[in-house]
């Protein structure tokens, strides 16, 4: 499997502007589950498709296992509370990145996230492979 760079430099985009969107004041409108648990979703899908972005060919299983060990990391990474990332976290980006408490609920939310983009991508796989079939097939007339 090779993947199209210019469909997931976009589709990144989007996710980001989301998570974003989800640590902002605008998610104080959305409801309350939303606004508790899209952005951890949403930054473990990012991280899924960053990985297939620069592994282009890696299975997607894979991918998502990849993903979901490195969202695992950094979450079990904030039981670590030395001073010198205590304060990197205190920044936005630092929290953005790498969070700010450990929390198990995190976990599942990453599982999601992976879910998701594993299914998301299997299914545009499928479809993408449908329509070269059936335009790469001959054409039937019945006559």
């Amino acid at each position: 499997m090779k993947r199209n760079r210019a469909g997931y430099l976009i589709v990144i985009a989007v996710v980001l502007v989301v998570g974003l969107l989800s640590r902002s004041r605008v998610a104080a409108a959305w409801p309350e589950f939303l606004a508790a648990y899209t952005g951890d979703t949403l930054w473990t899908l990012m991280v899924y498709l960053g990985i297939g972005l620069v592994f282009r060919r890696l299975s997607i299983p894979v991918v998502a296992l990849l993903a979901l060990g490195f969202s695992f990391a950094v979450e079990f990474g904030q039981l670590y509370r030395a001073d010198w990332i205590v304060s990197l976290r205190s920044t936005q980006l630092g929290a953005l990145v790498l969070g700010v408490r450990f929390l198990w609920s995190d976990l599942w939310c990453y599982s999601v996230g992976a879910l998701i983009g594993m299914v998301g991508e299997f299914g545009i796989h499928q479809l993408t492979t449908r329509s070269r079939q059936s335009m790469s097939s001959p054409i039937e007339l019945d006559l």
